[in-house]
């Protein structure tokens, strides 16, 4: 056999032990459903047998798009985009929103194309291990368990809050909507994934269905279509004007400043954009089906949001009181779109935004639930987290990774202090840096990846399942204008009078994680950087060829919905 690298093997002797254990699952699990067996490369040790994991792909194509899309369609856009209104003003919300929906593409299409062609539970965690460092798979995997950790319960508090804005806390009290909200989310992340994907698709309907009618609304009154309201076309890009003088900081530099906090906004709103290659491994023929996903999830973002944001500017001036008193409150006041409509005089549109973003709440915290267990149970297939975390229930759920992220629920019951909006904040802010790391991680090994076929000389227009279009231009441009953003997302606290401790904690606490991870796994294990030519990257290309996906069968319904998922 032929070495890969650090002692690992070519599938030459254990392409027919996979074929048998497939089969095997096939006989075992007979259902409607494939059932996959995932590819692994074995060490030469004699000792070390094959262990196969048996994951059921209920998810199909519509599933996926919806998870990408529902992941990244929430909180953000629906609250956060006034808090970034106030800041950056209107000109400075729109472009800070288009641009970082730009870059954030040269991270989707990074991904797919290494998921296309290595399809495995844990995404850019397996991928890591192979074609940059092990000691990347092993940091990258516990920042993000630690990511969603903080995020899922931020999630859940979010939900509970905006159930506040019927049942106020004085009659039943936030801790029963955290615990029911968390409970139900870890009871359906224990069932079987297509139970996962239809709760998904449905609230993803429910979101673009919102936003439509948000869009819509928005024109209406910008136009002079609401009676006894005046024609506002362009008036508040006048006045108050294009951007903010942000902190009273005069001249450009103020101005410019208020834009550029916009960014790590947009940030935390597009966040999970990148996950739909975490249930690759649960996805039918994701070969095909994520690359899909990954070129048409991006268009579709960026009309909702860039869209949305447009009207928002249009609408709401950035100095308003509403907007500025609306900040903290975290339920439908906070919107920018109910500030409008409430302007107009419309008055059950707070109602129907509070029960979208509340299944916008819960919808993410599901999808971060899905996210936080498929890594942690990539990293205990690369042997950096406990081998019981391996073990599945007769769905093909790893139940076991479910139940130690849901135990971290329990952190939202820290909100239940009199300081709650300053640990929900928090919350806020360490997933945002979070998720910027992660991006950054993603390009940089993809560039790896991408160098490797160069070295390797791997056709990827031929050979891979599919190429990613723009590289490696996309995935360096995002690189470097990710990791700028990430360095100087706490930039307002050097400011001379602006100094926040928990603001600047916020801000980088990620970064000397992210690198004690890295190197003190480095240091212990005395891993080295995986060379370019010793990438398994004709090791999956092979795999690919001999496992083709099943021919694509047409979309039924009408054409004008069916684009949503095809």
């Amino acid at each position: 056999m032929t070495p890969l690298y650090g002692g690992k093997t070519d599938i030459d002797v254990e392409k027919i032990e996979f074929q048998e254990a497939r089969d095997h699952a096939q006989l075992e699990m007979p259902d409607s459903i494939p059932v996959v067996v995932e590819e692994e490369i074995f060490t030469e040790k004699k000792d070390l047998k094959p262990q196969w994991s048996f994951y059921r792909r209920g998810l199909e194509q519509r599933h996926i798009q919806m998870i990408a899309l529902a992941g990244t369609i929430g909180t953000g856009l629906f609250l956060g985009s006034g808090r970034a209104l106030a800041t950056g003003g209107p000109v400075g919300l729109f472009v800070g929103y288009l641009l970082t929906g730009l870059l954030v593409s040269g991270v989707v299409i990074s991904i797919a194309e290494m998921s296309a062609l290595v399809p495995l539970s844990g995404s850019i965690i397996r991928q890591a291990e192979y074609f940059f460092d092990p000691a990347l798979s092993f940091a990258q995997g516990w920042n993000t368990v630690y990511n969603y950790s903080v995020g899922i319960p931020a999630e859940i508090v979010a939900a509970g809050v905006l159930i506040e804005f019927w049942v106020p806390s004085s009659v039943v009290s936030s801790a029963a909507w955290i615990t029911v909200l968390g409970l139900l989310t870890i009871a359906t992340n224990l069932l079987f994934i297509r139970v996962y994907g239809e709760m998904e698709f449905g609230f993803a309907i429910l979101k673009i269905l919102l936003i439509v009618g948000l869009i819509i609304m928005g024109l209406c009154i910008d136009l002079g279509g609401v009676s006894g309201q005046p024609r506002l076309g362009f008036h508040y890009w006048r006045d108050p004007g294009p951007f903010v003088q942000y902190l009273s900081i005069p001249g450009p530099l103020g101005r410019f400043c208020g834009f550029w906090t916009t960014f790590s906004n947009a940030a935390y709103a597009y966040s999970g954009v990148e996950g739909i290659a975490n249930a690759a491994a649960e996805t039918r023929n994701p070969r095909r089906n994520i690359p899909k996903a990954a070129k048409r999830i991006f268009i579709r973002v960026l009309i909702f949001y860039v869209l949305s944001v447009f009207v928002v500017t249009l609408l709401v001036p950035s100095d308003s009181e509403d907007l500025l008193n609306a900040q903290g409150k975290g339920n439908a006041a906070q919107s920018p779109f109910v500030i409008a409509a409430s302007l107009a005089g419309i008055k059950v549109v707070p109602h129907i935004v509070n029960a979208v973003v509340l299944t916008s709440a819960w919808s993410a915290a599901n999808s971060g639930m899905l996210t936080s267990t498929r890594t942690l149970y990539g990293l205990a297939r690369e042997g950096h987290a406990p081998k019981f975390l391996l073990w599945t229930n007769r769905f093909g759920i790893p139940y076991v990774c479910v139940l130690c992220v849901g135990v971290f629920i329990a952190l939202g019951y820290m909100t239940l202090s009199n300081n709650a909006s300053v640990v929900f904040s928090w919350f806020q802010d360490l997933v945002s840096t979070a998720v910027l790391v992660q991006w950054c991680i993603i390009c940089l090994v993809y560039l790896r990846f991408y160098y490797a076929c160069q070295r390797q000389k791997v056709d990827r227009k031929t050979e891979l399942p599919w190429a990613g279009p723009f590289q490696p231009y996309a995935a360096w441009i995002s690189l470097l204008s990710f990791g700028t953003i990430l360095l100087t997302a706490g930039y307002p606290v050097f400011i001379k009078g602006h100094w926040d401790t928990e603001e600047f904690i916020g801000a980088y606490f990620n970064l000397p994680l992210i690198f004690g991870l890295y190197f003190g796994y480095k240091w212990m294990k005395k891993t080295k950087l995986v060379g370019l030519k010793e990438m398994p990257v004709k090791y999956y290309v092979e795999i690919a060829k001999e496992n083709p996906e099943e021919e694509e069968r047409p979309v039924k319904g009408w054409s004008g919905l069916s684009i949503l998922w095809s």
